[in-house]
């Protein structure tokens, strides 16, 4: 399905993804120190120990094909905006899942992230051939399950339990999915600022 030794962009005029690489280290430190941003994830890189491990497992997961980690650009300020991965990769299935995204506080609530879901989406479907894509995220993290609600995503549950977190406290998880069905009809409603873009 994906071809991890490919380097993968996808852009439009708004956004450019392109994989994760050593150097982005000082490219993401300066906009990881919020501990907001970390609120509802298993991990935290608030300070430069934690990002470079972040980005060494990013770089490790790739070449032993589990994940597709990359970095987000606002092409509009023309700076790193966070990070975003396809993981969960199913290929028999024709699955995989988009997620461990996070964005600076100044690019959330910006529409950057919906373009990079309509790029990841569009990439997903048309060129990998998937028939499903999951996302998941924390029961309690109301911004992300709105955010997903309103890409058309189809609310699937929650595994109770499911996930421990960077403090102490046990995540419930919620499932979302697109399925390829869905997705021309999306294309063409809810990402229809997104086409030819």
């Amino acid at each position: 399905m994906i071809n991890f030794s490919e380097n993968i962009v996808l852009e439009n005029r708004n956004v450019l993804l392109r994989p994760t690489v050593e150097k982005d280290l000082d490219s993401l430190k300066l906009i990881s120190t919020d501990n907001d941003i970390w609120k509802y994830t298993t991990n935290m890189l608030t300070n430069e120990v934690e990002l470079k491990q972040f980005i060494n497992s990013a770089i490790d997961e790739r070449n032993n094909r589990n994940r597709y980690t990359f970095i987000i650009f606002d092409k509009k300020i023309g700076e790193a905006a966070g990070s975003t991965a396809y993981g969960n990769i199913s290929t028999g299935d024709k699955r995989l899942e988009i997620g461990w995204t996070w964005l600076g506080i100044k690019f959330q609530g910006t529409g950057l992230n919906k373009n990079v879901k309509f790029l990841m989406l569009q990439y997903a479907f048309e060129k990998l051939g998937c028939e499903r894509v999951e996302f998941k995220t924390d029961v309690l993290n109301l911004q992300s399950r709105k955010a997903l609600l309103n890409i058309g995503a189809v609310e699937e549950g929650i595994l109770r339990s499911h996930t421990q977190m960077h403090s102490s406290r046990r995540r419930d998880t919620i499932y979302f999915s697109i399925l390829k069905n869905e997705w021309e009809k999306l294309k063409n409603t809810t990402f229809d600022s997104f086409n030819n873009n």
